[in-house]
């Protein structure tokens, strides 16, 4: 097991003061509940690893969570939807992140919430930064964090993570902009391996969008007392930029399903432009051939073998067909690169 010391971060906030400090799980299995959690503040505990599961089930025993949530957590294929308890609400979307140092891969994580009364816990598989502008508008006051509850925060997580699907999708499109040039003017076999990547890329992010999407039509419907009905407009915002997300997929989809046609069609060309020279050339070479042919059989009664100057005749003769066929070639345009 590799060091989680620390690897717990924790927001203590209202209109007036915010707090923030690190510590291990197991100090919070043990103190969360009883001195963290305090009436009128809201307090957010984030998880950047789930190795330490002992004192997770610890945690999440002490607030009464039910175990079907814990093993949730854990279990990173399952239907995604919102639980809805007596005294919390839980749920876990996938989030994604631009991977500059691997453009073959969509970088995903599992994050899972628990919202309570005062309180939001997040979990998250791994140590990535999802979240700073949500930590910046905490600290400096930004926004209307401070004077809002734990489900205001939870917009808040969420509109972060459907900020980064679109700097995902930013990624991309660059990508495919330097796409359609090559395809179009230096296209190979890993130009068209490339597109494919894409594809796959935008297939993971779709898959990853559509349950968000249906989450947060959940929370903007929830009568759940935890969620402020001042505040379904916000999570109607957010499925709208689900919407968004998923409209900018499908349009790049579109695009790279162009960019397969055109690769083909520039692959077609290209043969098409080879297949003309070839033809052209065998063209002029054809009565020469003939020529050379009549001219190289073994008969005796041939009578321009013993011709004084035949050979340059014949010679001047072949000249006469290439030059002619190659005029007659320019001027019909097929000598012309397209």
């Amino acid at each position: 097991m590799s060091d989680i010391k620390n690897v717990c971060q924790i927001y203590k906030y209202d209109n007036d003061f915010f707090q923030y400090t690190k510590n291990s799980p197991e100090y919070f299995a043990k103190e969360f509940a009883s001195t963290e959690i305090q009436k009128d503040v809201v307090v957010w505990l984030n998880y950047h690893s789930l190795e330490d599961r002992c004192n997770i089930e610890l945690l999440c025993e002490t607030l009464k969570i039910d175990k079907l949530s814990v093993e949730d957590i854990y279990k990173e294929k399952h239907r995604p939807k919102i639980e809805e308890y007596p005294n919390y609400l839980f749920f876990s979307v996938h989030s994604a992140l631009p991977d500059e140092r691997n453009i073959f891969v969509l970088e995903q994580e599992q994050i899972s919430f628990i919202l309570g009364d005062n309180y939001l816990i997040s979990f998250q598989q791994k140590k990535s930064d999802h979240f700073p502008d949500v930590r910046d508008r905490i600290e400096k006051k930004r926004g209307k964090i401070r004077i809002k509850g734990p489900d205001f925060l939870l917009f808040r997580m969420l509109e972060a993570i459907i900020d980064n699907y679109f700097e995902v999708l930013e990624n991309i499109t660059d990508t495919i902009e330097d796409l359609e040039t090559r395809t179009v003017h230096n296209s190979n076999s890993n130009t068209l391996k490339m597109i494919e990547l894409q594809k796959r890329k935008l297939g993971e992010l779709r898959k990853i969008v559509l349950p968000l999407r249906d989450v947060t039509s959940q929370l903007e419907k929830s009568q759940s007392y935890l969620i402020d009905p001042v505040n379904h407009y916000y999570f109607s915002d957010l499925k709208e930029n689900c919407l968004s997300v998923l409209d900018e997929i499908d349009t790049s989809k579109q695009i790279l399903d162009g960019l397969t046609n055109l690769y083909y069609a520039v692959q077609g060309q290209k043969m098409n432009e080879i297949m003309k020279l070839l033809t052209i050339v065998s063209a002029i070479f054809i009565p020469l051939t003939f020529i050379a042919g009549i001219y190289g059989m073994n008969f005796d009664n041939i009578p321009e073998l013993h011709t004084q100057g035949g050979y340059f005749i014949t010679m001047g003769v072949m000249v006469v067909i290439t030059v002619s066929l190659i005029l007659y070639f320019k001027r019909r345009g097929w000598l012309k690169n397209d």
